[in-house]
């Protein structure tokens, strides 16, 4: 399924569904970043997804990464919140959302580094490539945040 991301966009569809979401910012020992390529829009992003019926928000960021990466992290604190209603994300199913996303940092304590039907690609990225990769306005917005390790978390 293929997804649209809009930020600020007067040509952007209208949302019909609000989503919980977790994202997590990985690091391994070597300060690199945990970043997955999507299949659904080919860009760059921070592991991450919907929040269940029986799942807690930081427990919601530990499952996603499982799915996605293969990796088993602990969540070691917390980089903000993204809730901007100019950011909707358009799905080719109809689905058109608004996101609700708390943004987690997380420490690699085990797992191997495995790609799922959700990514290309999955790379540890040293912070200083970071911009170079394609990568949407609100991922590279938590990213920034997580590297200023900020003494308050970004509250948005």
């Amino acid at each position: 399924m293929a997804r649209t991301e809009y930020f600020d966009d007067p040509d952007a569809p209208q949302p019909n569904s609000m989503v919980v979401a977790a994202s997590a910012f990985v690091t391994d020992d070597e300060g690199r970043i945990l970043l997955q390529r999507r299949t659904d829009n080919g860009l760059w992003a921070l592991p991450g997804g919907a929040m269940e019926m029986d799942d807690s928000l930081p427990g919601t960021a530990v499952r996603e990464v499982k799915e996605e990466t293969g990796l088993d992290v602990r969540v070691t604190g917390l980089v903000g919140t993204y809730t901007d209603p100019r950011h909707v994300i358009a799905y080719s199913d109809g689905e058109v959302r608004r996101q609700f996303n708390v943004c987690f940092k997380a420490r690699v304590i085990g797992g191997t580094l495995t790609i799922s039907d959700e990514s290309t690609e999955l790379r540890f990225v040293p912070p200083a490539d970071v911009d170079a990769l394609p990568m949407h306005h609100t991922q590279r917005l938590r990213v920034q945040h997580a590297l200023e390790d900020r003494a308050e978390p970004y509250l948005g």
